[in-house]
């Protein structure tokens, strides 16, 4: 069945994109949270008129995304760790910690959009990806201490 989005569905595609799913992906999940629309003529019609409208509201997204992205980037994340023998870190630090040292931070990030491909297991400084767009990725870092 061909939609259109009317918001960013993650891993679909971005407001305004017109895209193939199954009929029953569209009918019981997109359709009733008002995520998208039937691809019709009258619909196609007047998402080219929202078009413009959407590229708007993309431009204020895109811009606040690049204030919180400088936000982030002035931001260093300190993470106390019990550490043993030769300063070797018990356990690791994942993107949950992550997240919840940024929400005592005043950021409201998801963890599933920090781009840790391994748990931290060692002290230091790490840079840590966010991705906060597509296109807009932010670089944070994590500074892994012992604990005093």
């Amino acid at each position: 069945m061909k939609i259109i989005l009317k918001e960013d569905v993650q891993n679909l595609g971005f407001m305004g994109e017109t895209v193939n799913v199954a009929d029953g992906y569209a009918r019981n999940f997109l359709m009733p949270k008002n995520l998208a629309i039937p691809a019709t003529n009258s619909n196609v019609k007047t998402v080219e008129h929202e078009k413009k409208i959407i590229d708007k509201k993309k431009a204020k997204i895109a811009s606040e995304l690049t204030e919180i992205k400088n936000n982030l980037e002035k931001t260093e994340i300190i993470i106390p760790v019990k550490v043993g023998e030769n300063e070797k870190i018990f356990g690791s630090i994942t993107s949950m910690d992550i997240e919840n040292k940024l929400k005592d931070s005043g950021f409201n990030i998801d963890r599933k959009i920090i781009n840790l491909d391994n748990p931290i297991k060692e002290l230091g400084i790490q840079t840590v990806k966010i991705k906060l767009s597509k296109d807009i990725f932010a670089e944070i870092k994590v500074n892994v201490t012992p604990e005093i």
